[in-house]
């Protein structure tokens, strides 16, 4: 586990200080140098001892992140869409990129695949139907048949032909990938004016994507093409949170949930062993929050006999969806306490503290996640305004899974300079970063949320110990058992060495980081 700050020696060292400077008015500058150490060693990575090579290395990060911080366009206070082009073009995000950032632990499974291999690869297959809904989103369904109209949608209409009759298929191609994704050219601020019409469209994006995704061979490719992504961002591992919908096949005959945990178990093994240096995948099961307490209770029981029968990919259960517009934890706390009830392990990654609607009971999530035992907490946005939320997650090493592009995107902080996770990195609380939903946000499998939590949370006082640690945490607090994580960890500090090794002489040499 994470080295988390000895509170009480703190509080002590402060005191001490505190007396020993009364009655002068100038303060000691040793006693200065001894609460600015004191301080540094409180961060995230701020306990880790680096290695020589480490150290270079973090010279050269230094420089790279001070030149950075001078610019007119500082990328963490701009919104992501708008900052994107000038992190692609950073040093930092550069070295970021070749980084081995260990596991991606919050994930959604509809958005873990680019939009543009959806819209290149899987619309240009045969027998790929699309009609328009009345709010002008899309939906997609493969058939062998020309399929029934669906209600508040247009007729269907075979993108073979659609495209057969456009003079350029790329503008057709461009509006679809519009479709699909919340990443605009356009100002997003005045495209996305409030939550609630970010959320609607975020949710649309969703529905249009599951379309596609439910198609059975599809599925198997999507999946596959997603391990890819994240694989070539040097992601090792993947915690995903999967509906595990019904998968449906071009005659319209389905498989059951059964069948899209048995698929995702046989392409991982597929992928692995293709991979040597990819440690896996295990899948978070997860349904939206907007059911009634009813359907949970079944739910959960089909939750328990998915970790009862595939214990080697099973890592537990969560909910999804919007909190603010959702059911709170609590509504459901019959339900979620069926497992401990019937003596059956189900471990919860509940979402919880995604909102700034301070005092709601929505804004209880935080406390009752950690009542209902969570393993970990998604987001934690509000967690700075629980002291008692954050003083359990802290001493139940209950890791908050940090999404620092989902939070700005979805308005809950505009400069990530002043995300709530920088106050949580400058006391090492367990944290570890990821990505959500990269698809909807045109961001990388995990780069671009690095940079974000690197550059924008840190400031200059993040070092290489900050990155090291966070990448360590996604294994530290992973749903690995205890032999996992050290295999896992082991296959981790062989590659971090590398690129160590590899950035530092190509720096110090002249070369190309």
């Amino acid at each position: 586990m994470a080295v988390s700050p000895q509170r009480p020696l703190v509080a002590f060292l402060l005191l001490l200080v505190y007396c020993s400077s009364c009655g002068f008015s100038i303060p000691d500058p040793r006693q200065r140098e001894a609460l600015m150490r004191l301080e540094a060693s409180m961060q995230t990575g701020g306990q880790v001892v680096l290695t020589d090579a480490e150290q270079r290395l973090d010279a050269l990060l230094f420089k790279m992140k001070q030149e950075e911080m001078k610019g007119r366009d500082f990328p963490p206070a701009m919104h992501f869409f708008k900052a994107r082009h000038l992190i692609n073009k950073s040093p930092i995000f550069s070295l970021l990129q070749r980084m081995p950032k260990g596991g991606a632990l919050h994930v959604h499974d509809l958005a873990m695949v680019s939009v543009e291999w959806l819209v290149k690869n899987v619309t240009y297959r045969p027998n790929c139907y699309m009609c328009f809904t009345d709010n002008r989103s899309l939906r997609f369904l493969f058939s062998s048949s020309w399929p029934k109209d669906l209600p508040h949608c247009s007729a269907w209409n075979l993108l073979e032909n659609l495209r057969a009759k456009e003079v350029n298929t790329t503008d057709l191609d461009d509006s679809i990938m519009g479709n699909l994704t919340l990443f605009t050219h356009q100002d997003p601020e005045s495209m996305y004016p409030t939550q609630d019409v970010v959320w609607d469209r975020f949710e649309q994006a969703f529905l249009a994507v599951m379309g596609l995704v439910r198609y059975a061979p599809v599925f198997r490719d999507y999946y596959y093409e997603g391990l890819t992504q994240f694989y070539m961002d040097n992601v090792m591992y993947l915690e995903l949170r999967a509906l595990l919908p019904e998968i449906y096949e071009l005659d319209g005959s389905t498989h059951d949930t059964t069948w899209a945990l048995k698929t995702y178990v046989e392409v991982t093994r597929q992928f692995k062993a293709e991979h040597p240096d990819f440690f896996g995948t295990r899948i978070i099961y997860t349904v939206h929050r907007g059911l009634d307490l009813s359907v949970m209770v079944g739910v959960v029981e089909e939750a328990m006999k998915l970790q009862r029968d595939f214990p080697g990919i099973m890592a537990g259960f969560d909910l999804v969806g919007r909190e603010d517009s959702g059911r709170p934890l609590w509504y459901f706390r019959e339900a979620l306490s069926l497992p401990v009830e019937k003596g059956v392990t189900l471990p919860f990654f509940f979402h919880a503290g995604e909102t700034d609607l301070e005092g709601t009971d929505v804004d209880q999530n935080l406390l009752d996640a950690l009542l209902l035992n969570t393993s970990r907490i998604g987001h934690g946005f509000a967690l700075v305004r629980h002291p008692v939320a954050k003083e359990m997650s802290r001493k139940k090493g209950v890791a908050v899974e940090v999404c620092p592009i989902s939070n700005q995107v979805l308005k809950l902080v505009k400069d990530l300079r002043n995300h709530p996770a920088a106050a949580l990195m400058s006391e090492n609380h367990p944290m570890v970063i990821s990505s959500d939903d990269p698809a909807m946000f045109g961001a990388s499998g995990l780069s671009h949320d690095f940079y974000e939590a690197f550059v924008g949370f840190g400031g200059t006082s993040s070092h290489v110990g900050s990155l090291k640690q966070l990448a360590m945490n996604s294994i530290w607090y992973s749903s690995l058992n205890p032999k996992q994580q050290e295999d896992a960890l082991a296959l981790w500090q062989r590659r971090w060495d590398k690129f160590v090794s590899e950035i530092v002489h190509n720096g110090e040499n002249g070369g190309k980081l």
